[in-house]
């Protein structure tokens, strides 16, 4: 088992991509630290994860809230003695076109989504550097190449890829890797979201231009979570120790 005895931190660890990308680690012997705000899912969660038979903590964590992070990041530490992994699955979409996006909706999407990513590597980074090893991966997203509505979001997400390559750099020498996964469309929880607020985007029919990106798709389907997972996977584990400061795109087409 690649992760046997490995200490992980995921973000966003109630429900889609980060649920899954939990339980793949616990499969493969990580014991597993869950934050999330969505309590009742939280706790679903970590108790379909126990029967793999590895420890999993739950932590209630807003990821914009430094010291809401840095006290779980601490529990976790004094609990485990480490932190090998850190996966940052936690994000959110305020999606509204230019004229309409609101400084709320802004700022929203920027403290969680990038901030957030600053805020956890930073709170992980002394206890990686202390033992000169360590695996951040963080999520971006294809909507950083640019996406109608998503002026917020696409701007975060493009910071995730900055944050990857400059941590990438700084924290090589101590045995750090840092890499990011930006997925396409994926169907989750938040494509529901996505949905919902479709026409904020100026998208008259999501389902018909969801089927339009499927079939100009080469795959053609949309992602899963496991897609993203076993990905975010390969990045954490010791078969990719030799890459960093690179963003993988997982969009099922060239």
């Amino acid at each position: 088992m690649r992760f046997k005895q490995k200490v992980a931190i995921v973000t966003g660890g109630a429900r889609g991509i980060g649920a899954e990308t939990a339980r793949l680690l616990a499969i493969e012997g990580a014991h597993v630290a869950l934050f999330d705000l969505n309590e009742p899912q939280l706790k679903e969660t970590a108790d379909s994860l126990r029967i793999y038979g590895n420890e999993v903590l739950t932590f209630i964590v807003n990821i914009k809230d430094r010291a809401q992070v840095q006290q779980a990041v601490q529990q976790v530490v004094a609990h485990f003695k480490k932190v090998d992994v850190l996966v940052n699955c936690a994000g959110v979409l305020k999606d509204n076109l230019l004229p309409n996006m609101t400084e709320e909706e802004w700022d929203c999407v920027i403290d969680i989504n990038l901030k957030g990513s600053y805020i956890l590597a930073q709170a992980v980074e002394p206890y990686m550097v202390q033992k000169r090893s360590g695996k951040i991966v963080l999520i971006s997203s294809q909507a950083a190449l640019g996406a109608k509505g998503r002026v917020n979001y696409a701007a975060s997400k493009a910071g995730v890829q900055g944050i990857t390559r400059t941590l990438a750099i700084e924290l090589g020498p101590s045995g750090i890797n840092v890499n990011s996964v930006a997925p396409g469309f994926i169907d989750t929880e938040m494509s529901a979201v996505s949905e919902k607020f479709s026409n904020k985007r100026g998208i008259k029919n999501f389902q018909k231009v969801k089927q339009e990106m499927i079939n100009s798709n080469p795959i053609r389907r949309t992602g899963k979570p496991e897609d993203i997972a076993y990905t975010i996977l390969f990045l954490a584990s010791e078969q990719a120790s030799y890459i960093t400061g690179q963003t993988i795109y997982v969009t099922g087409a060239p």
